[in-house]
């Protein structure tokens, strides 16, 4: 069983870009996050498409294994908001980081750089990689993970769903059966920019609710938050 929070709120903008949505099939259960770009038009579109394409997915099959399966429907979200933004004119572009939570295995895939934080025996086992300029200074040596947020070049994406040539998720899987105890946090650049990975397993540890974990992380976060700071969106999910 999966106990989860979502939260959404514009923060200090005019209106909400990002969208959360979640579905649940008897193979498991896909939760989504997608932030529009606030560079391009129309952002919540874009990030309504993303999460719309992914909630109405067909079903995994049996005989398929579930990092594809979750690689081809991200590419038919992707295609869907090209369509998209071909008919309209308007150009659209949106992250993504999705998780889905099955009986044998948990399996994520993103674009940009919306993250999944995924903690296991009580310690930090998996991060996704910003697919940003900032986060590829980081991995040069330039700047400090905890700078990447307030880095100049934070919000230049290198990869985005709407993105013709540079749309293509990575893939990251558990290689075991989700476990009590277990927890995982799908979050917008609007929330991760204003945390240290360590307050968000420190949050983790000592709660035992995914509401609780999720509202300790945004008490951080509206502390720190600047006037007209970004839309603020997270997921939480613990495995109870």
């Amino acid at each position: 069983m999966y106990d989860s929070f979502f939260f959404t709120s514009p923060g200090g903008r005019d209106h909400n870009e990002d969208a959360l949505g979640d579905k649940e099939w008897e193979a498991g259960r896909l939760f989504l996050l997608a932030d529009g770009l606030g560079g391009h038009q129309r952002g919540e579109v874009a990030s309504a498409c993303v999460v719309n394409a992914l909630e109405n997915a067909p079903e995994p099959s049996g005989d398929q294994e579930l990092p594809q399966w979750l690689f081809q429907q991200v590419q038919a979200a992707n295609q869907k908001l090209l369509a998209l933004r071909e008919s309209t004119g308007w150009s659209m572009k949106s992250t993504l980081v999705a998780l889905f939570l099955g009986e044998e295995e948990a399996c994520w895939a993103h674009v940009g750089d919306s993250r999944l934080y995924f903690f296991h025996h009580d310690r930090l086992e998996a991060v996704t990689s910003d697919h940003s300029v900032a986060f590829a200074k980081y991995k040069n040596g330039e700047i400090t993970r905890g700078q990447i947020g307030r880095d100049e070049d934070q919000s230049s994406l290198l990869r985005a769903l709407g993105n013709p040539e540079r749309s293509h998720p990575d893939l990251g899987q558990s290689w075991e059966p989700p476990q009590e105890g277990d927890g995982f946090l799908l979050c917008s650049d609007g929330v991760w920019e204003y945390l240290y990975d360590q307050e968000v397993l420190a949050d983790f540890l000592k709660t035992e609710t995914a509401r609780e974990w999720g509202e300790l992380l945004l008490l951080r976060v509206m502390e720190r938050a600047c006037p007209g700071n970004d839309n603020l969106s997270l997921i939480t999910v613990r495995v109870v």
